[in-house]
């Protein structure tokens, strides 16, 4: 006579393991950045972001061929927080001069180009980029991080790498 005792199933450290494992692996796909962009677009609820970021004093023999070289590229790879984004177009680069401030003795502000610009090359220029993000209750989400104003990034090109700082940012068509 055969017995009808089947053995119980009992749990050990490596089930657990494994199971544990396979909870994180999903969590990680549910949760993973890409997908939710994935998602996001896929919803609509992407839209047109404008990022404009200012770069000052880094320095160029030769700033103009940095500015022509950008312009002509097209687009440049953005960095925030440490985080690769990924290409961003390059609406516009826009070269921004240095002045220097001057208090007269009689009271009057004075303002003059730096003559020492064109002496000691630095390049100063305000990139205008274009790409899609979110908006949330947090900021805008661009290229799977929160982006604020006065966010640091790098922007990079095939002749440059600069540190930069986000001074405007609009959401939607403009």
């Amino acid at each position: 006579m055969a017995s009808d005792n089947s053995p119980s199933r009992s749990w050990n450290l490596i089930d657990l393991g494994a199971a544990a494992a396979v909870l994180l692996a999903v969590g990680g796909v549910v949760w993973s950045p890409k997908l939710s962009g994935a998602v996001a677009s896929a919803t609509g609820s992407m839209q047109p972001v404008t990022v404009t970021v200012d770069v000052r004093g880094v320095p160029a023999a030769d700033p103009a061929s940095i500015l022509k070289s950008a312009e002509s590229e097209g687009k440049v790879a953005i960095v925030i927080r440490n985080q690769p984004h990924g290409s961003v177009a390059i609406e516009r680069v826009i070269p921004l001069e240095r002045r220097l401030t001057i208090l007269t003795p009689d009271g009057r502000i004075v303002t003059a180009p730096d003559p020492n610009q064109k002496t000691f090359g630095s390049f100063d220029g305000r990139f205008v980029l274009k790409g899609e993000g979110r908006k949330t209750s947090g900021g805008v989400v661009f290229g799977n991080q929160t982006i604020k104003i006065g966010a640091p990034v790098e922007l990079e090109g095939a002749t440059f790498r600069f540190n930069g700082t986000v001074t405007d940012l609009k959401v939607g068509p403009s």
